[in-house]
């Protein structure tokens, strides 16, 4: 039976104050579990070195179907297949890259408006 005014007893408090001490080991271990050195960020590659990789090798596939398209209208590669295979390959490659594009120019719009 509680005391007036709702107040908890002697046995309440201390319950009440083992809670706090529990929650506050719980607390310690969850800091020092946390506290563990995180490697560098250096050892992962940056977004703008991805964006520039994917950029070079879209212009190498660009490059590489233009030199079979030019092979084949000086004769030194005969199999139309492999220059139109170049060429389609190229095209997607552009066109996603173009998408990509798209996606970030709308995500950064989206961004800039929200700060308005």
């Amino acid at each position: 039976m509680n005391p007036v005014g709702g107040a908890p007893g002697l046995q309440g408090v201390l319950a009440l104050r083992q809670q706090i001490l529990d929650r506050n080991e719980g607390l310690r271990a969850l800091q020092q579990a946390t506290d563990t050195p995180v490697a560098p960020a250096a050892d992962k590659p940056v977004f703008g070195e991805t964006l520039k990789g994917a950029l070079e090798q879209v212009n190498a596939s660009q490059n590489r179907a233009s030199e079979l398209a030019a092979a084949y209208e000086r004769g030194e590669v005969t199999d139309i297949a492999q220059v139109m295979v170049a060429r389609q390959e190229s095209g997607v490659a552009f066109e996603a890259t173009l998408q990509v594009r798209n996606k970030l120019l709308s995500a950064y719009q989206d961004i800039m408006r929200m700060g308005a």
